[in-house]
């Protein structure tokens, strides 16, 4: 049986009421025939980009809902989810009255944004096995807090959340769960996207810079009910994903056995680059990924943070995070690039 949640009671007040801005291309509706565009005051020149872009990314959401399965009303698209968790936000949390609760070590733009937005933003630490501390959760939940985010698999420790966890939280909040998929396609769990009509105070957010090896075209996508699509659709920006994103994005997600060839090559190489690192001396523990990077302890994070930089490779010190003493975040590189980090590795003395 699905959970009940009124969403609107939810939503800032202001928001509810207000009305959104209408673009010139969300009154036009395409009707076939050739028409003259002179309504949005536009440079009239053909150049490719000359026109605003569709401001509700039909065709790109049409090709994704055909792909996950979802209809196109429970899509949302944004300048990467860094503006799509801005949105949610902007939509859901009284400035200077509402908290949320995130769980570190994890994504950093949670306390970020959440510092931008005026926030409280409530830490509740994973346990040590990287796992959501439900009771302490809810210890930390009361009426104001609007949004609890995990982040499975989780960013830096590459696990994945127990899904009876997952379950229990979305049962027990009575606010808004916003679950970050950036990395499930690398997973051995089935995303929760097949879950949204049994919860609707869930939000999926993914993202086509990961798995879809396109970062440089900043696309954020938002799974959820067609309720909490349409009120953050009031806020957007009308223009928000431009045209050469969503040009490039469609022409990606018409090759998905070329993506499915590339996760597979990065697992193999995950796999290879964990069995390596046991023979690395100054290497401790090499934690399970479900993602496309190792967390991996070290003796020395920092000292060996500013060696391997010596010798050109970058990685992401993750000392400083919560649980994550002396850890080192390594991404799974190409299998050139993965051997040149194994040598450089067991080179450190």
């Amino acid at each position: 049986m699905a959970k009940l949640v009124d969403i609107n009671k939810l939503v800032r007040p202001n928001v509810l009421t207000m009305e959104a801005y209408s673009s010139a291309r969300d009154e036009y509706t395409a009707s076939g025939s050739k028409m003259i565009f002179l309504d949005a005051n536009e440079n009239p020149n053909e150049s490719g980009v000359n026109r605003y872009p569709d401001p509700q990314q039909k065709k790109l959401k049409s090709k994704l809902s055909e792909i996950k399965k979802i209809p196109s009303k429970n899509i949302l698209l944004g300048n990467g989810s860094d503006e799509v968790l801005d949105l949610i936000y902007r939509a859901f949390c009284e400035p200077g009255m509402d908290n949320i609760i995130s769980l570190p070590p994890t994504y950093g733009m949670y306390k970020v944004l959440a510092g931008i937005n005026n926030i409280e933003s409530r830490k509740v630490l994973l346990t040590e096995d990287f796992e959501p501390n439900v009771e302490e959760i809810f210890n930390s939940v009361d009426g104001n807090t609007k949004l609890i985010f995990l982040c499975s698999p989780n960013n830096p420790t590459g696990n994945s959340f127990s899904k009876n966890h997952i379950t229990e939280i979305l049962e027990k909040f009575d606010g808004l769960v916003v679950l970050d998929e950036a990395y499930i396609d690398f997973s051995e769990q089935a995303s929760w996207i097949e879950e949204l009509g049994n919860y609707p105070n869930l939000i999926i957010t993914q993202t086509l810079s990961k798995a879809f090896g396109m970062a440089g075209i900043r696309l954020g996508i938002c799974y959820a009910s067609e309720e909490i699509i349409a009120i953050l659709n009031k806020i957007k920006p009308p223009y928000n994903v431009n045209e050469l994103t969503q040009n490039r994005a469609q022409y990606r997600l018409q090759n998905i056995s070329e993506t499915n060839r590339q996760i597979a090559d990065i697992l193999y190489e995950r796999e290879v680059l964990s069995k390596a690192l046991l023979e690395v001396k100054i290497v401790q523990k090499i934690y399970k990924s479900d993602a496309n990077f190792v967390l991996v302890k070290v003796d020395d994070a920092l000292k060996r943070y500013n060696q391997l930089l010596g010798k050109g490779i970058v990685i992401r010190n993750r000392t400083n995070q919560p649980l994550c003493e002396n850890t080192l975040r390594l991404t799974i590189g190409t299998k050139e690039e993965n051997l040149k980090l194994i040598k450089a590795l067991k080179s450190l003395g």
